[in-house]
C-alpha cells in the first residue's frame, strides 16, 4: 500500500515513518481484496487549547472504491495516537466490508 505521509509542527524522522509504514501495513489483512484508492496520513502537533503538555494528532484518510475511510485521533503521545488510529481504521474497514458484503446478499 503506497502511503502519503505529511506532518504538521513536527519533524518527520525515519523513526516516525517507518511505524507509520508499519502499522499501515498490519491493515492489509483487513483489507483482504480490497484495492486501495489512495492512503493519506497526517500527523500534527495541536497548537492551543490545551494548558500543560503536547497533544498529537494523527489522521488518516483512506480512499477505497466507493467511499472515503476517514478516521482522526488526538493523544498525549505520537505513537499512541498512531495506534488508535490503526484501531479504529480497522473496525471502519470491517463495516465496509460487510456493507458490501450484504449489498450482494440482497
Amino acid at each position: 500500500m503506497q502511503i502519503n505521509i505529511k506532518a504538521t509542527k513536527i519533524e518527520l524522522s525515519d523513526e516516525i515513518k517507518s511505524y507509520i509504514q508499519e502499522k499501515m501495513d498490519m491493515l492489509d489483512k483487513y483489507l483482504g481484496s480490497i484495492s486501495v484508492i489512495n492512503c493519506d496520513v497526517e500527523i500534527a502537533m495541536a497548537v492551543g487549547n490545551q494548558n500543560k503538555g503536547k497533544i498529537f494528532r494523527c489522521e488518516v484518510n483512506l480512499s477505497v472504491p466507493g467511499e472515503l475511510l476517514r478516521v482522526e485521533k488526538t493523544e498525549k503521545e505520537l505513537f499512541k495516537a498512531i495506534d488508535k488510529v490503526k484501531d479504529h481504521l480497522a473496525r471502519s474497514i470491517r463495516r465496509y466490508k460487510q456493507k458490501r458484503i450484504d449489498k450482494k446478499r440482497r
